[in-house]
């Protein structure tokens, strides 16, 4: 099945009567934001695809490899963001990749009205490196470096 945009669910939502709800989301899963299980399945279905280890994920992200794959596997979640950020960046995931791996996580997406949010979209537009220089990008522009999963509540 192929995701579908917000505006054709609230077509078929237009339509739908309340008896039919389970329908609608059996019908429309693919689409829905859902929970930290369907992060997992799309995060490692794209380090398959980018042919990354999850090991190297947690090495590049500068996240302990224990906190790394309890979150991948759904037994630990995290309301830090920018773990997920971090995670992201170092999986080689594109901005747009990024995003949905956010919404899907249930985090608000990067904003290209919050300074420093728009500077790690062009981070990961651009790439200047790993997450050091990232940060350093950051630090450079008077903005908060990404946090390490153990320095933030």
């Amino acid at each position: 099945m192929q995701e579908k945009k917000t505006i054709e669910l609230e077509k078929i939502l237009g339509r739908t009567h309340p008896d039919e709800f389970d329908v609608y989301i059996r019908e429309n899963s693919d689409s829905m934001l859902s929970d930290v299980t369907s992060f997992c399945a799309y995060f490692k279905e794209i380090l398959k695809k980018n042919g990354i280890s999850q090991q190297m994920v947690f090495l590049r992200a500068d996240v302990p490899e224990r906190y790394g794959y309890k979150i991948l596997t759904g037994e630990k979640s995290t309301r830090q963001r920018d773990v997920i950020i971090r995670l992201c960046y170092a999986a080689e995931l594109t901005l747009q990749e990024t995003q949905r791996a956010l919404k899907k996580y249930g985090m608000a997406e990067l904003y290209a009205k919050i300074p420093r949010d728009a500077m790690i979209m062009i981070a990961f537009n651009e790439r200047p490196g790993g997450i050091i220089e990232l940060n350093t990008l950051l630090k450079m522009n008077g903005l908060e470096t990404l946090r390490t999963s153990g320095s933030q509540g």
